[in-house]
C-alpha cells in the first residue's frame, strides 16, 4: 500500500466522484479507477458504493479513511522532523491541550521558546483526555497538556506548578448564581451536565458522596462551550474546571469543599522525538524549576 495510493484513495474520498478527484489529482480518470480498483483487490474490501452521479464510502471504506488520515498525517510530521537545518532549529512540533487554566501558561511557554527559534512551528490538536491519550499513543502527538484525574504513571511528564478549581457552571439567573459557591446539599439532587470520561464522573461522585452510577446526569460532553449552551437552555449545572472565559447567562461558582486538580506536560515514555521537540522539552524543563508563579 503507497502513500501515493492513500492520497488518491483520499482525494476520491473527499470528492465522491472519480472525474473530480482525477481533475484536482491530475492524473486520467482512467488511471485512478484502475489504482482504486487495485487497492480493493489488494485489501480484498469493497471501499465505495458506486451510483450514476457519485460514489460513497463503505464502512470499510469509512475504516481506511480514518486509517489513511492517521498515516498521511504521520508521514508528513516525520517528514518535517527530519528536515532541519545544521544551524537554525527547524521542525514543527505537535501539542495537544484539553481546555484549562495552565494552558495559558503553556502558551507563554509556547511563545517563549518561538522567540528563541521563530523557524519551529507549531501543530496544536484541542481535546479532552481521552482523545489526547489516544494521539500521544499513536505518535501523532508529540506532547500535551492534561490534567487529573489521569493516570499519570504511564507517561513521562512536567508538573506545572498550577492548580485547576472544580466547580459548576449555572444559569446567572438561578438561586445557585447568588451563592459564593456550591456544597453537595446544593447539588445532590440538581441535574447536572458533565465530562464523559468515568474518572471525572467518580472524582464528583466522591464529593457529593454518592456512587458515580447514580448520579442525576441530564447530559455528558467534552467542550465546556457547548455545555454551557445547555446549561443557559435550563439543562442544569455543568460540572468543570474554572477558566478565563465568559459564555452567556451563565456563571461559574466553585465547590465547597473545594476540589483541585493537578496539571502536567506529558509525553510517551521511551519516546524518540525530533530535534526540536527535545529542546523544547528541556526549556520546559529549565523554566519550570525556578518558576513560582506560572510567568516567564
Amino acid at each position: 500500500m503507497e502513500f501515493r495510493v492513500l492520497n488518491y484513495f483520499l482525494a476520491v474520498a473527499r470528492e465522491e466522484n472519480i472525474t473530480k478527484a482525477a481533475q484536482n489529482l491530475h492524473v486520467t480518470q482512467p488511471t485512478l479507477s484502475r489504482q482504486i480498483a487495485q487497492l480493493e483487490e489488494e485489501l480484498g474490501v469493497k471501499l465505495f458504493q458506486r451510483s450514476n452521479h457519485h460514489i460513497i464510502l463503505t464502512e470499510d471504506g469509512m475504516i481506511l479513511k480514518r486509517r489513511a488520515q492517521e498515516i498521511i498525517a504521520l508521514a508528513e510530521k516525520t517528514k518535517v522532523d527530519l528536515n532541519h537545518g545544521e544551524q537554525m532549529l527547524t521542525g514543527e512540533i505537535a501539542i495537544g491541550s484539553g481546555e484549562f487554566q495552565a494552558t495559558a501558561f503553556l502558551s507563554e511557554l509556547i511563545s517563549a521558546f518561538h522567540k528563541r527559534h521563530p523557524l519551529v512551528k507549531y501543530s496544536i490538536y484541542s481535546g479532552n483526555a481521552s482523545n489526547i491519550h489516544d494521539y500521544i499513543e499513536r505518535g501523532l502527538l508529540d506532547i500535551a497538556l492534561v490534567s487529573e484525574p489521569i493516570n499519570i504513571g504511564k507517561y513521562d511528564f512536567i508538573s506545572i506548578n498550577q492548580k485547576e478549581v472544580w466547580g459548576a457552571l449555572v444559569r446567572s439567573d438561578s438561586d445557585f448564581a447568588a451563592k459564593e459557591f456550591l456544597t453537595p446539599e446544593d447539588l445532590k439532587d440538581f441535574p447536572i451536565i458533565i465530562s464523559s470520561r468515568d474518572p471525572v464522573k467518580e472524582m464528583y461522585g466522591k464529593w457529593l458522596g454518592t456512587n458515580a452510577n447514580d448520579l442525576n446526569i441530564a447530559a455528558g460532553g467534552n467542550l465546556l462551550y457547548n455545555m454551557s449552551a445547555l446549561v443557559s437552555a435550563g439543562m442544569g449545572a455543568a460540572i468543570c474546571v474554572k477558566l478565563n472565559c465568559t459564555y452567556d447567562n451563565c456563571k461559574f461558582i466553585p465547590l465547597s469543599p473545594k476540589i483541585e486538580s493537578s496539571s502536567f506536560i506529558i509525553r510517551k515514555k521511551d519516546q524518540v522525538f525530533s530535534r526540536a521537540t527535545a529542546e523544547f522539552i528541556e526549556f520546559a524543563k529549565t523554566c519550570l524549576k525556578g518558576i513560582s508563579n506560572n510567568s516567564l
